[in-house]
């Protein structure tokens, strides 16, 4: 009974996460569209910095035995899953302007296919046999959910082909950290690892809003969207990825793979009681196909 109690904590705490992951894409960071993507960034970043340091400062002791090799695994890891990845998921969910928000939210799910081919170009992990025909047919769904029977149509305005791009740089961006961060776990525990990748990934979104001026923007965010910061940045940043990792010892990867399909369910019905949006037949069959074919890549990696 113990382990069962065990089990389905931990299952409810990785679907809880996975659901707060497609609120937080569908409907509170695009509340944010109007201030500077690289300020939004920093903010995301910076907020549960400042939280985890009331609770986890005796991570500071780390510094005095991190190696040149500790310092450049957490700033790749940081510059990829904190830095890039989020300002391509920020831009996508920005150039949409509520219009295609479960499209760029699906889109993102293509980060096993980057993240499993990494690992095996620097980790040297194989690849099972059926990767190219799984993530072979992730892609093709994401076109299809993308861009339906239609050509891309770059001539009309229309921004959801850049998003589209966007969301797979977020994709890569965040599969790139996840080989990252198998090296950074090989070191230090899951709670010294994120508290150095929010660390890091402030200072670099420090210097990079710095630099482009952004900061300037700083006395212009209004009340409500700094309670909007706030609550992504205790429920679906940190909040949610402690959560997930809470829920990951708890429980086996394939059952967790299973549970992340909260994400993109939720972010589904979201967009449609939130904003009134609903997928045509052709991109509810593409989503279906595209969660189908990055389950069997994770069930199989796993």
């Amino acid at each position: 009974m113990t382990f069962n109690n065990k089990v389905f904590t931990g299952a409810m705490a990785i679907c809880v996460a996975a659901t707060l992951w497609g609120l937080d894409g569908i409907v509170l960071t695009p509340r944010l569209y109007s201030l500077n993507i690289g300020l939004v960034v920093f903010i995301f970043h910076a907020l549960p910095f400042l939280i985890m340091n009331v609770f986890m400062y005796r991570e500071y002791r780390h510094l005095k035995t991190f190696t040149t090799g500790d310092v450049l695994m957490f700033v790749l890891l940081s510059l990829f899953g904190g830095a890039i990845g989020t300002l391509a998921i920020v831009k996508a969910l920005f150039l949409v302007n509520f219009k295609a928000l479960t499209i760029v939210v699906l889109l993102q799910k293509l980060q096993p296919v980057f993240a499993i081919t990494l690992a095996a170009l620097m980790l040297g992990e194989k690849l099972k046999r059926n990767f190219l025909l799984w993530s072979g047919l992730a892609i093709t769904a994401g076109y299809f959910l993308t861009f339906g029977w239609h050509l891309p149509d770059l001539k009309t305005g229309s921004q959801t082909a850049l998003a589209a791009g966007f969301s797979l740089l977020a994709a890569f961006a965040f599969g790139s950290s996840t080989v990252f961060s198998k090296k950074a776990l090989q070191r230090y525990s899951f709670f010294t690892a994120t508290f150095y990748r929010y660390a890091f990934t402030t200072v670099i979104m420090l210097l990079f809003v710095l630099a482009t001026g952004s900061l300037s923007s700083l006395p212009g965010i209004t009340g409500f969207q700094w309670t909007i910061f706030v609550i992504i940045g205790v429920t679906t940043g940190s909040g949610a990825i402690f959560l997930y990792y809470f829920g990951l010892t708890r429980i086996r990867a394939m059952l967790a793979t299973i549970c992340e399909l909260c994400f993109p369910v939720s972010a589904i019905l979201f967009d449609y009681l939130v904003n009134d949006k609903i997928l045509t037949p052709v991109q509810w069959v593409s989503a279906g196909v595209l969660i189908f074919a990055i389950l069997k890549l994770s069930l199989e990696k796993s």
